[in-house]
């Protein structure tokens, strides 16, 4: 007698209208819905939870904004300006989640002498999620009986009381919080069910939908007692620890953050690095520098495109994006030297440390058009290549979601 096992996605009740047995006792079903939870593939609404994904390079002291990861940045008080790095970091196998398929964490650093924790600052990790991704997903918000489920790995170096916030911006403010207990050194699983509440509202447009916030500190003119696990409007949020804060070079660091409607954490989707680079690039395109494409190349000579010489020392070009970004992108430009920049066109061969100025009229999500100046003995009306040439850091296009957007 052969017998059956289906085993379904974790949570998920399955429903099949084919199972059939081979001579070998092999049996096979089609599974044609599930209850429960949402799709089979690409649940997981985070994009680059994993990590994999790091166009702007490894390590920053970009206090608030996109540094290192994509579709993650650090929010932390002006005040501490240049006294905390966020990091691209390396799991080892001694590290829990590498067992899991996980190579790479988001990582925060602080000071070498720690911090005074003053009542206006704090420090977080951040990833904003597309507000249409949340309103076509699946969850109906606004329902408490409808659910999404926050998971993801965490490790922190001070043993305390952390907080996590979802929070959504559009119409009336709504925040719920969760404090989370973890021990020095020890990797953390936390999973996190979350209802709808009828006061959410998420607008079906490319701004902001929910903000999650990993926080490491925040100081009491933030704290209202408010309660936890819970959704309240305004900005509550409940008494927070100093310990972390002041520590010096204490650490903190998540991996595996996985964000699917229903009320139970699935097997996190693992996607392809080619897969996740495409989703990143809607918000960030790294043409070239840093960790670009996987390549940690430090030799950043690359293509960028034809030019129109427009003077003896400007040129116009413009720049096919390799998908449609969010938004018409802004340039980010890390470059530095006075070879930034070279042309070849009609015997000249000649450089500039200037960087591009976008021509916002003639750009769109797709192309992007640029003036370019700082050259010299060009002929006007001549054509010519222009190349990304020699110097450090990244040349890249960024639509990001930011904290008003």
């Amino acid at each position: 007698m052969s017998t059956l096992k289906v085993d379904a996605i974790r949570h998920n009740s399955a429903t099949s209208d084919a199972i059939t047995t081979a001579a070998d006792g092999t049996c096979t079903a089609r599974i044609t819905g599930m209850t429960g939870g949402g799709q089979l593939s690409h649940r997981n609404i985070i994009i680059n939870g994993d990590f994999k994904v790091n166009q702007r390079g490894q390590t920053s002291s970009t206090i608030s904004g996109y540094g290192t990861v994509d579709r993650f940045e650090t929010t932390i008080d002006t005040g501490d300006s240049n006294l905390m790095t966020q990091s691209h970091n390396t799991l080892s196998s001694s590290d829990t989640p590498y067992s899991s398929g996980f190579r790479k964490s988001f990582k925060l650093t602080n000071h070498s002498s720690g911090q005074s924790a003053d009542a206006a600052d704090y420090a977080a990790l951040r990833y904003i999620v597309e507000a249409q991704d949340i309103a076509n997903c699946g969850w109906n918000f606004t329902s408490s009986s409808s659910n999404i489920t926050l998971s993801f790995w965490v490790k922190a170096s001070v043993s305390q009381n952390y907080l996590l916030q979802v929070r959504s911006y559009d119409g009336t403010a709504q925040r719920i919080s969760f404090l989370i207990n973890l021990t020095a050194g020890q990797w953390t699983k936390v999973t996190k069910t979350i209802p709808g509440n009828s006061g959410i509202t998420i607008d079906n447009d490319n701004g902001g939908g929910l903000h999650i916030l990993w926080f490491t500190y925040f100081g009491s003119n933030y704290v209202s007692g408010s309660t936890t696990d819970v959704w309240q409007s305004g900005t509550p949020s409940p008494v927070f620890p100093t310990t972390w804060y002041t520590t010096a070079s204490s650490t903190f660091e998540i991996t595996g953050v996985q964000l699917e409607v229903g009320d139970t954490a699935t097997t996190f989707e693992h996607r392809s690095y080619g897969e996740e680079l495409r989703r990143c690039q809607r918000y960030f395109f790294g043409h070239s520098g840093a960790n670009i494409n996987g390549s940690n190349s430090s030799t950043p000579d690359s293509h960028l495109g034809t030019c129109s010489c427009m003077s003896t020392s400007g040129i116009s070009f413009n720049v096919v994006l390799p998908v449609p970004m969010r938004t018409v992108p802004t340039l980010y430009s890390t470059v530095t030297g006075s070879t930034r920049y070279r042309v070849n066109s009609a015997g000249a061969n000649v450089n500039s440390g200037s960087d591009p100025v976008i021509y916002t009229a003639g750009s769109n999500h797709i192309l992007v058009s640029h003036d370019l100046s700082g050259f010299s003995g060009l002929q006007s009306g001549q054509s010519g290549n222009i190349r990304r040439y020699l110097g450090s850091g990244v040349l890249g296009y960024s639509a990001e979601l930011l904290y008003n957007s």
